[in-house]
């Protein structure tokens, strides 16, 4: 580069005349001069140095920039960067989610209990439709006019989906499929879509235990990850509990588009995961009986409502599970109509409530009395040989108006043992366990509620299907009464339980003292019908009571069957039968003054080594009407001669 003509280093050079040669640099520095000579002093330029506060401004300033530059450029690259990949990848990928097949459920005979049927669906991606909202709101006005859904319908469902697809309508008849297949190009975004519906053997029968799927909702999509708008989701049941193994992997349609956003190349295909099939405890046979069973009680005793729950005592395994009235799940997985929706919610006997298993459950009466005898054993109130006195009324001191409160029997016994008190039905013997008399000294409500909560009772059995109640036990206070006692131990008062946790009780007794867990499914099949995978039985307490007893008492259920309330319906099946009824009050009454009761019965076969148990409820009978005991007969006739 050529040097300055004022840079003090071009004072050591010399100019060398010999050849009379100039360096370039004289050659400009003469022009610049002589054009320059004429040049007024005050019009010339003087360049002056910038101070060193402005210089180390600017330096100050050039650091920041630089620095926030490259923080910038860090951020996004690498913090934010998996982020800006995918948020780049969105721009030219489009994906299409495609649900898998659904695993279906077999009972433990392998008969399948549900299937998968194809369906169509249509659908418009918020993606591809036309861009103003104007013209968008045209299209789903033609489309409220295709699919016959209303247009403020749709439009809410277009604002308050997060999901790229709105789901126009499911299920579509054919005449809407050729139509939306031949106008395809007309409803820009819009397609038609293959997918599957849930087909339910005999809804009705297995409603409460399969229960059924539906779409994935707005509100689900938002915390649910991996759904979209076309995927089903089990909403109650089986189909709900078991939902992460039953629904299997999506499937995926990658379509690349150009900036216009037209496609480039096929549209690359990802196939799902198919889910995998479940296998029950359930025996379809039983279940359909005891429906069968309680329909003709229902029509002998004008009763409308009633549950039953069969497990097997040593492992815990439902074996059935029956709530009526019940409800049509296919009516629900291949999509209910708000129409039919208003009438089963607005319907009294409400046949969505699994009586089964859920709310509060009913008054026991006389079924608890089996647990009652077991803790007075237990705790040394009796023993085998204590006989008690039972006249046809106990009276007591209320202690609030100091008048005499009687308790009377429905029916006189003179005394009774532990076993024929468990056989008749005995009400003095219980009351005086339960709360003493006259010097004996009975177990007391808090001692009481110990053992209840002991076999599960007032808590969750942990079953595994969603909707559980709990039951109520009651609270001790300050004016809890002896007579409230006497009710605490006839299975009367503030006190409920589901049937459920009562079978799950007495399948404690049945089996020497395990309390297990009900379990449903049994496991994992593969699509050729074996079981890959079992569900090991769940044990909730062991060892709950001394073997003798718990053989006391299995005594005495066994003496209702061959001396006792069960005589003439369970004394002449196959196989030996232990069992316990009861009936508890509603707190209402017919016409005539009677009352209308819950008719229990508690029964487990073979005596000697049980393999099932069974406990039936109806509701509103009639007092003097028996209900429960035939359906629990007919259920073990048909278990042990099937």
């Amino acid at each position: 580069m050529f040097d300055s003509p004022f840079s003090k280093e071009t004072s050591r050079f010399t100019v060398k005349r010999r050849n009379i040669e100039l360096e370039p640099q004289d050659v400009l520095l003469d022009t610049i001069a002589q054009e320059r000579k004429e040049e007024r002093f005050d019009e010339r330029k003087i360049e002056v140095a910038l101070s060193s506060k402005v210089s180390k401004g600017l330096y100050v300033c050039s650091l920041l920039l630089g620095i926030a530059f490259l923080f910038q450029v860090f951020n996004l690259q690498v913090v934010a960067g998996d982020k800006m990949r995918e948020l780049a990848q969105n721009n030219t990928l489009y994906v299409i989610s495609r649900t898998p097949n659904r695993g279906v459920i077999f009972d433990q005979d392998m008969v399948q209990l549900v299937f998968n049927r194809p369906s169509f669906d249509f659908l418009c991606d918020k993606r591809d439709m036309p861009e103003s909202r104007k013209e968008k709101e045209k299209l789903l006005l033609e489309l409220s006019l295709v699919f016959q859904r209303p247009l403020e319908e749709l439009k809410e469902e277009f604002d308050k989906n997060p999901s790229p697809e709105v789901l126009i309508k499911e299920y579509i008849s054919h005449e809407e499929l050729v139509v939306g297949e031949t106008r395809s190009m007309e409803f820009k975004g819009c397609y038609v879509d293959e997918t599957i519906t849930r087909e339910y053997v005999d809804g009705k029968t297995f409603s409460h235990v399969m229960g059924y799927t539906a779409k994935t909702s707005p509100e689900e999509l938002k915390t649910l990850k991996g759904y979209s708008v076309v995927d089903q989701i089990g909403k109650i049941g089986i189909e709900k509990a078991y939902e992460d193994r039953l629904r299997g992997i999506s499937g995926k349609t990658i379509v690349e588009r150009d900036s216009s956003g037209a496609a480039i190349g096929e549209p690359r295909q990802i196939p799902g995961v198919p889910g995998q099939n479940i296998v029950l405890w359930l025996k379809i046979g039983l279940q359909k009986q005891l429906v069968s069973s309680l329909e003709r009680v229902f029509a002998d005793t004008g009763a409308r409502k009633g549950a039953v729950i069969a497990l097997d005592p040593k492992t815990g395994g439902v074996l059935a599970l029956v709530s009526m009235p019940a409800f049509d799940n296919n009516v629900f997985s291949q999509g209910i109509s708000a129409k039919d929706w208003e009438v089963l919610l607005k319907d009294p006997s409400d046949p969505l409530f699994n009586r089964a298993m859920s709310g509060i459950g009913f008054p026991t009466g006389s079924v608890i009395k089996p647990i009652i005898a077991l803790a007075a054993l237990q705790e040394g109130v009796i023993t085998e040989n204590t006989v008690l006195d039972a006249p046809l009324e106990l009276c007591v001191e209320n202690i609030y108006t100091k008048e005499p409160e009687c308790f009377r029997d429905h029916a006189y016994h003179g005394s009774a043992d532990v076993k024929k008190a468990i056989a008749e039905s005995v009400n003095p013997f219980f009351y005086k366990i339960g709360g003493g008399f006259e010097g004996f000294k009975g177990l007391g409500p808090v001692k009481i509620i110990e053992y209840f909560a002991k076999f599960g009772l007032g808590s969750l059995t942990g079953i595994d299907l969603p909707g559980e109640g709990k039951g109520i036990l009651p609270k001790i206070d300050k004016n809890w009464r002896l007579g409230d006692t006497y009710h605490l131990a006839i299975g009367q008062g503030p006190f409920a339980m589901t049937p459920l946790q009562m079978a799950s009780a007495i399948s404690a007794i049945a089996n020497q003292g395990k309390l297990m867990r009900p379990q449903i499914a049994k496991g994992i099949a593969d699509n050729k019908r074996n079981i890959i995978q079992g569900f090991e039985p769940r044990i909730a307490a062991q060892g709950l009571a001394d073997e003798k007893n718990i053989e006391l008492v299995r005594e005495g259920m066994r003496q209702t069957v061959t001396a006792g309330s069960a005589t003439g319906f369970l004394n002449n099946l196959p196989v030996k039968v232990a069992a316990k009824t009861g009936t508890a009050q509603t707190g209402r009454k017919t016409a005539d003054g009677k009352d209308y009761l819950y008719s229990w019965t508690v029964a487990f076969a073979p005596y000697d080594n049980p393999e099932i148990l069974i406990v039936a409820v109806v509701e509103n009978i009639r007092e003097g009407q028996v209900a429960a005991l035939p359906v629990v007969k007919e259920a073990l006739e048909w278990y042990f001669t099937q």
